[in-house]
């Protein structure tokens, strides 16, 4: 019996991470919309239409802070070839000629993402089948499905279009995370290519709905999340960086946008391939940093949403406790992340080469102890209170 579709909207509160704007509509009194980009870190934002026939005054007011966005205004005084007026909160401005009304820079005050909200649509009503994903305010839209159904996914009309899509799944020898990012002016058929790849047991793809994803467009997102994915380096990758596209300045700042957006919908989509694995959270884990000390070895980290992180620089026993025979998936856990390179041998200790995330507290301890380890009493502040005193107090 076939499911009935489900469709099912998230709202995305605030929250410290990645740099992103919201989209927003801009009007000025009764002439049209202007598009607007922002840059990504939010260094600056450009009205970059230029705007003809402005009579009387005209007010700007872009975005609201209660919706994640700061909020700003300008005006243009009949006759001027400037901005006459610039206010903001928390904003610093910065004041240019224009001609008319085409250009606003507002510098870098924050670095967070905001809210959204995603309506994630399932035609089969099973949330592990094909599915679709769309943010209120963007042009893009994303299609997730398994491998077992790529010939529904290779239906769709959103295929016929140019995009960027990644590729989900394993490496069939160590069992590491792997991944492809591909893009396509026509992301059907280079699916259909794909096909070769064994790895891969899921695919999500990422288009345009109003057609305005180009070649160059497509060729420069691919070469920012090649960038990205490798700088966070939680999934082998299965090619080499690509070459980009140069673009036009307003252009390369709608794809940061873009981008932004997909940040945003991967972990919905269920991959965490740009997700840092240390990452800032909107409020900080109680009692800070904390550390795990035995011996000589020191190690950094704090939970996470998915666990635990041990912070690059930390270091970890080189010799395993007799008991750990008895805990195989500690031996097996040291081993593969010798294997990686997490640890390598230093000064008669092991070093961790990037941040490293665990299951709990207590698996990240057992390694840096070289066998069976307390996390909720390994973990302990600076001045010694202890993650389970401090799970006691909150």
């Amino acid at each position: 019996m076939r499911r009935p579709f489900a469709c099912l909207k998230i709202v995305m509160r605030e929250t410290d991470s990645t740099c992103a704007w919201r989209d927003a509509p801009v009007r000025f009194g009764g002439l049209q919309s202007i598009n607007w980009t922002r840059h990504r870190g939010a260094q600056n934002l450009a009205v970059t239409r230029a705007m003809s026939d402005i009579n009387d005054h005209i007010g700007i007011v872009l975005g609201d802070r209660s919706r994640g966005v700061v909020p700003f205004s300008a005006s243009l005084c009949q006759g001027e070839s400037k901005f006459s007026h610039v206010f903001s909160r928390g904003v610093s401005d910065v004041r240019s000629p224009v001609d008319g009304l085409n250009k606003l820079v507002v510098r870098h005050v924050a670095m967070h993402m905001t809210s959204a909200t995603i309506k994630l649509f399932l035609p089969r009503g099973d949330a592990k089948s094909l599915r679709t994903a769309e943010i209120s305010n963007w042009s893009g839209k994303a299609i997730a499905a398994p491998r077992t159904e790529l010939d529904e996914l290779l239906a769709r009309e959103e295929l016929d279009k140019a995009g960027i899509y990644i590729l989900i799944g394993n490496d069939p020898q160590t069992n590491a995370s792997r991944a492809y990012v591909g893009e396509a002016e026509v992301i059907r058929e280079r699916l259909k290519q794909h096909k070769t790849k064994e790895f891969w047991v899921s695919a999500i793809v990422f288009v345009s709905k109003d057609e305005n994803l180009t070649k160059a467009h497509v060729r420069y997102l691919e070469n920012r999340l090649l960038a990205e994915a490798a700088q966070i380096n939680r999934f082998t990758l299965d090619q080499n960086q690509s070459s980009g596209s140069k673009l036009p300045e307003s252009d390369r700042e709608d794809m940061e946008v873009f981008l932004a957006h997909i940040r945003q919908l991967l972990p919905v989509l269920g991959s965490d391939i740009l997700a840092p694995i240390a990452q800032p959270a909107a409020k900080g884990p109680p009692g800070g940093v904390l550390f795990c000390r035995i011996k000589d070895a020191e190690a950094r980290g704090q939970r996470t949403a998915n666990g635990f992180v041990v912070y690059q620089g930390s270091t970890a026993v080189s010799e395993e406790r007799p008991s750990a025979e008895s805990y195989p998936y500690v031996v097996a856990q040291r081993k593969q992340l010798i294997a990686n390179r997490t640890l390598i041998n230093k000064d008669g200790l092991l070093v961790f080469t990037k941040d490293a995330e665990f299951s709990s507290p207590s698996a990240a301890a057992a390694v840096i102890h070289g066998g069976s380890a307390n996390g909720l009493i390994a973990w302990k502040t600076e001045n010694g209170t202890s993650l389970k005193q401090l799970d006691e107090q909150a």
